[in-house]
C-alpha cells in the first residue's frame, strides 16, 4: 500500500507517517521503480502502536523503548511493564502539578466575586501583588 492508503488505515495523516520516518520510530518502507513508498501490514502495526503511544502522551524515548521491546518477540514483557508504570508516575506528578495550579487559579478567583470595575478588580489586583514562588522543576519526562 502506499502512503496515503496507510495513513487512511491507521487514521493519522501522510505528514505524521514522514516525521516518524524521519524520527526513526518507524523504518524507512521500501520503495517502487517509481520512488513510491510501499508499506504492509507490519507497518500498519507499528505506526498503530506509535499513534495510540501517543494518544496516552507517552514521549517518543519511551516508545522507541517499547518499539525496541515490541521487535524481542520472546522476551519477557517486564520491562514494558517497567515503562508504563514510569509513564503513570509521571502522569500522576503532572496530575500534582496541575491541581496545585487549579487551587492557585480558585484562590484567585475568589478574590473577585461581584461585578467591580477593573480598577478595583481582585482578580487583577492579586496578579499584581502576587509573590512568584521560587518556580519549581516542571516534572516531565518529554525532552
Amino acid at each position: 500500500m502506499k502512503i496515503g492508503e496507510l495513513a487512511q488505515v491507521a487514521q493519522c495523516t501522510v505528514e505524521t507517517i514522514r516525521y516518524y520516518e524521519k524520527e526513526g520510530l518507524l523504518a524507512a518502507p521500501t520503495r517502487t521503480s517509481g520512488n513510491f513508498r510501499v508499506y504492509g501490514p507490519e507497518q500498519v502495526e507499528r505506526l498503530r502502536l506509535i499513534r495510540n503511544c501517543r494518544a496516552l502522551d507517552m514521549s517518543h524515548d519511551e516508545i522507541r523503548t517499547l518499539l525496541g521491546m515490541a521487535d524481542q518477540v520472546e522476551q519477557g514483557c517486564g520491562a514494558v511493564n517497567d515503562v508504563v508504570d514510569q509513564h503513570i508516575a509521571h502522569v500522576d506528578e503532572r496530575i500534582r502539578e496541575l491541581n496545585h495550579l487549579k487551587q492557585q487559579l480558585t484562590a484567585l478567583r475568589q478574590r473577585c466575586q461581584s461585578e467591580r470595575t477593573v480598577q478595583s478588580c481582585g482578580i487583577l489586583q492579586g496578579l499584581a501583588a502576587m509573590e512568584t514562588e521560587a518556580k519549581p522543576e516542571r516534572h516531565t519526562h518529554l525532552g
